[in-house]
């Protein structure tokens, strides 16, 4: 019961934070700039990442029952693939963002205009859309025998992996390349985009650093963190060992990312605070005030 406390009140915080910031970014026009754009479709995706996993986690601790069908096994894995991989490019598409943004500040509006910004976020989500099918698509030929016994807290490649029969090099193979491409080419635009911004920033006068550093700190901790542990559990040659680190550092990117990343955004973001600030405001006066105020 202690750990099923723990992970409702990061799943039910986890919500109500992403979606804040989603009705915070639709409800307000001075937010509708490719920023915020980006920002709410991250929380859209922090949303659908922690429903994949924890309610069914949630489940299995209340009611006891740790079975999951085949079906539902990789319906699971591939919507978590889905959105890992597109949460990794739509973090490249604001990094470009935060590039234009300092590198090219009197072009910004002309190039991230909104045709811009959609066909960055529809890549992003196509992207992340075709990247688990290959990889299901050789776990489907795979033969398992033996224990059905799913050494993790959800359906993943690699713990699935270790229940095959046979020969599973190809299969493992695959998931590596598949793996590999979407971190390096997502990281690749990120680290250019900001060594070009890096450069930029160094030719400003010192006055000029805080200011244009603090619009990509929050990004940075977030590419870090989510980077990181990607990186950890899925660029192997070989399926990850069942040990307990492997699955603490799941829960880093698949339970703990959805639930910082709005706290990290409000915190450094000024105009989020600020309009968050005056939602409560207004959310906070009496009836009579806000009727007042209207007429």
């Amino acid at each position: 019961m202690p750990i099923f406390s723990i992970f409702l009140l990061v799943y039910i915080f986890t919500i109500l934070e992403n979606m804040a910031i989603i009705l915070l970014v639709m409800r307000n026009s001075k937010l509708w700039k490719p920023m915020y754009i980006f920002i709410g479709n991250l929380s859209f995706l922090e949303i659908g990442y922690i429903n994949v996993t924890v309610p069914k986690m949630l489940s299995s601790i209340l009611i006891g029952s740790q079975e999951i069908s085949y079906g539902g096994c990789v319906s699971q894995l591939f919507i978590f693939a889905f959105l890992c991989a597109a949460e990794c490019y739509l973090l490249a598409s604001m990094a470009f963002d935060r590039y234009v943004a300092i590198c090219n500040p009197l072009r910004y509006p002309d190039i991230m205009q909104d045709k811009c910004v959609w066909c960055l976020l529809i890549s992003s989500w196509l992207a992340g859309l075709f990247t688990p099918i290959f990889p299901i698509h050789f776990l489907n030929q795979t033969d398992f025998c033996g224990s059905n016994k799913v050494d993790h807290y959800f359906c993943d490649v690699s713990p699935l992996l270790r229940l095959a029969c046979g020969d599973t090099h190809i299969e493992e193979l695959v998931d590596f390349i598949i793996a590999a491409f979407v971190l390096i080419t997502s990281l690749s635009v990120i680290i250019t985009s900001y060594i070009f911004i890096i450069w930029t920033v160094l030719k400003i006068p010192t006055s000029g650093y805080q200011k244009a550093f603090s619009t990509c700190t929050s990004h940075l901790v977030v590419v870090c963190v989510f980077y990181g542990s990607l990186s950890f559990t899925y660029m192997r040659t070989t399926p990850a060992s069942g040990d307990s680190s492997n699955r603490i550092v799941s829960v880093l990117y698949s339970v703990i990312t959805p639930l910082v990343n709005p706290v990290i955004y409000t915190l450094r973001n000024y105009d989020i605070r600020l309009t968050l600030k005056v939602c409560l405001e207004n959310w906070s006066k009496p009836k009579s005030q806000k009727t007042q105020a209207k007429s």
